[in-house]
């Protein structure tokens, strides 16, 4: 397998829109986002508040949609797109997290994929490794999707399922609907038949993720937020995962879904194979551990591979589902931010990039 290439700049408030300029084309993404079809920016709402390296950054938003209007890239054929999760309110998330600012000034369309988009049957010709068992009556996925270029917009964080969470991740909200979390149990294997779709769907697939903060803990929400200034870009999805795990620490080819999307040949996992242009990050290695549980992280391991998983069923597919979405909210949102996540955004607010975040 030849290598992948992945491009990887340090940056800073006044100039990360040029950066990612520049992070684009050292990563050749005219070569893979072709100018003539839809070019879908997929945001990255991991919680409706705003907290630091949760969610798609305003810079990292607006630094792709500038790049590409400067490129040439037609107006009209870029859109923000968004999805919805049981927890997570996308009209509330793009405001908290500045993202509608950004598309309105840039006039680009921003479409909610669960507010009059068609889902549409499809039948992966990739053999799937348990899609087809969890979801036996068939898959629907967002006819928006097909037949355009998509751009993921992650950002570098841990995650209590995947250890760590980036470009592949960021395709689970857009692809699969609400019943998405009936694939808790086996994330890695979905994660990896995610992007085998992707594949035969996308003309183009590019991610672009933001290490201007980057969090280690119980991600994608209960994290410490951390300032790193580092930004990403790549082509192939598998390698620029493969880097941000090992810049937080983590072997790359120990984590599940990275190893076998390897395997599979969908992408490069191994660091060995893999071309870093543009910043010497060789020696960087942030120490994430990712292992930091909060009550409702223990529950959800508990359910998913602990005491409860024979309950599994019962409790996440039946109409009982709806307690564990009232108990999520009620722990991270009425709970956790206020007491112990507030402390920790106010003193991010005080960095530069929090300056520039209030700027939006």
């Amino acid at each position: 397998m030849s290598k992948s290439k992945v491009a990887v700049l340090h940056t800073t408030p006044k100039t990360v829109l040029e950066d990612y300029a520049r992070l684009m084309d050292l990563a050749g993404y005219r070569e893979v986002i072709r100018s003539g079809p839809q070019v879908l920016l997929k945001v990255n709402i991991s919680w409706q508040l705003f907290y630091p390296a949760c969610s798609t950054t305003p810079w990292q938003l607006e630094g792709v949609i500038k790049k590409l209007l400067g490129d040439g890239y037609p107006r009209e054929n870029i859109s923000a797109v968004h999805n919805r999760t049981v927890v997570v309110d996308a009209h509330v998330g793009e405001v908290n997290n500045k993202h509608l600012p950004v598309v309105r000034e840039y006039g680009l369309k921003n479409i909610h994929l669960y507010e009059g988009e068609e889902w549409a049957p499809f039948k992966p010709k990739a053999r799937m490794k348990v899609l087809d068992k969890i979801f036996p009556e068939g898959l629907k996925i967002p006819k928006r999707f097909v037949g355009a270029n998509i751009i993921h917009l992650p950002t570098c964080k841990t995650h209590v399922f995947t250890t760590i969470t980036g470009a592949m991740k960021n395709a689970f909200g857009g692809l699969l609907n609400e019943k998405r979390h009936w694939t808790h149990s086996v994330i890695h294997e979905t994660l990896v038949d995610l992007l085998a779709i992707q594949k035969e769907i996308h003309p183009g697939i590019f991610a672009v993720m933001d290490g201007t903060f980057a969090g280690d803990g119980p991600g994608p929400r209960a994290m410490r937020p951390h300032v790193k200034n580092v930004i990403l870009a790549s082509a192939d999805q598998v390698a620029i995962d493969a880097v941000s795990a090992k810049l937080m620490g983590f072997d790359p080819m120990k984590l599940d879904f990275i190893r076998m999307a390897h395997e599979d040949e969908l992408g490069i996992g191994d660091p060995a194979q893999i071309e870093i242009v543009g910043d010497d990050i060789s020696g960087e290695n942030w120490h994430f551990t990712g292992n930091e549980d909060t009550f409702a992280s223990r529950g959800q391991k508990m359910i998913y591979h602990g005491p409860l998983k024979p309950l599994e069923k019962l409790l996440l597919r039946t109409p009982l589902v709806p307690w564990s979405y009232i108990a999520s909210r009620l722990y991270h949102d009425g709970y956790w931010y206020p007491f112990v996540g507030k402390k920790r955004v106010e003193e991010i607010m005080r960095t530069e990039w929090g300056t520039l975040f209030q700027k939006y």
